[in-house]
């Protein structure tokens, strides 16, 4: 098949994507991920250009993180977290990176069984696949469904690693992790994994996601380009065995150039803040709730008070075409279709910030109401 046609293909479907242009300053935006408003609070940024870290910092590694010579912002980063989750870190450029690095390096070929969530994002599946060991998916959240495989396969391999988000990015709902990590703790052999990229800087004491409190959840992986609103990502680990296991097989943090050191002094910046902004997580719960309001009834499928709500149109056609009216009212949302949803849950996804009103909520009620 020719790339032309299946370009064409792609658009007779409603599913080719296109880099959006900037986007107008009079555009409410609900597709951003700055889930604490950070990224656009310019006070915040010139604060820290006043720092005498800011100042002194360079721009470029220049090397990866195991040739680089400049390694103190790294370091001041690591312990931040490490002494908030009370276990060590590593620093990984992205989430991507993150678990494409971190679940081939966790396994063991064949010897290792990973059984993830059905839903999981991409970034997961594509470690799992580098992986290059045998997997299981149990039906979203659906814990029976993950005892039943655990009961019937778990005992055949020397590792099992549990995979889940604590948030999920499609659907803002959460996973059980607590019957997840009880599962965990029936399996001497086996590890949980947990991604908390939409969960850090929102959900959990200080921010710091729903499995800080799980002492089963073996590895937490956090992002900073969403709430942080910054870049890069981590990986909290049990121990220091597991972490010296990332810094030896992770392919993605050996073998790429390590993150700016003042992107990391940036985000050791935000991060020190962060955890005290419980005012901006309390209003983004509000504004989920009222959102919640608008969409329950507008919805074919139940819907979670998140700061992540989706709206099924279940075609991406339809889809497309809401989101383009939605634009012409001054509201940027995007369309998100298949493969980065299942095919026929094509939809409309509400991403909400700490920096949106009130007013601006309902708003887009009255718009949708009319639209509908």
């Amino acid at each position: 098949m020719n790339i032309g046609k299946q370009l064409q293909e792609l658009k007779e479907r409603g599913n080719f994507r296109s880099i959006p242009d900037q986007a107008p300053d009079n555009l409410t935006d609900l597709s951003s991920n700055d889930y604490l408003g950070l990224g656009t609070d310019q006070s915040l940024r010139m604060r820290f250009l006043e720092t005498a870290e800011c100042l002194n910092t360079p721009f470029t590694s220049s090397a990866s993180r195991l040739l680089a010579g400049q390694q103190s912002e790294y370091h001041a980063l690591e312990h931040l977290l490490s002494v908030l989750y009370h276990r060590p870190v590593l620093l990984m450029n992205s989430g991507y990176h993150a678990n494409t690095g971190t679940i081939p390096a966790l396994s063991d070929g064949a010897r290792t069984l990973i059984v993830a969530d059905r839903l999981v994002h991409a970034s997961i599946i594509d470690g799992i696949i580098l992986s290059r060991a045998p997997f299981e998916r149990f039906r979203h959240n659906d814990t029976k469904h993950l005892a039943s495989i655990l009961d019937k396969h778990a005992r055949d391999y020397e590792r099992v690693i549990i995979v889940t988000e604590s948030v999920f990015s499609m659907d803002g709902d959460k996973a059980p992790l607590e019957r997840i990590a009880e599962l965990r703790r029936e399996y001497p052999n086996s590890l949980l994994y947990v991604d908390e990229a939409h969960a850090f800087g929102v959900e959990g004491s200080q921010g710091l996601g729903l499995a800080q409190d799980i002492p089963d959840a073996d590895v937490i992986i956090g992002t900073f380009g969403k709430a942080c609103a910054s870049v890069g990502a981590f990986v909290a680990v049990r121990n220091n065995d597991l972490r010296d296991l990332m810094v030896n097989r992770a392919r993605s943090f050996i073998f790429s150039t390590a993150l700016p050191p003042i992107n990391c002094a940036w985000t050791t910046f935000v991060i020190e803040r962060m955890v005290n902004m419980d005012t901006e997580r309390d209003h983004l719960r509000s504004l989920a709730a009222q959102l919640h309001e608008i969409l329950s009834p507008m919805s074919v499928t139940p819907i979670e008070p998140s700061h992540i709500q989706p709206l099924v149109t279940g075609d991406a056609r339809k889809a497309v075409e809401l989101s383009s009216r939605l634009r012409d009212e001054g509201f940027q949302v995007l369309p998100i279709r298949t493969p980065t949803v299942p095919a026929g849950t094509e939809r409309l996804r509400f991403s909400l910030s700490a920096a949106l009103s009130s007013t601006d909520i309902s708003r887009l009620g009255s718009v949708l109401t009319s639209l509908i």
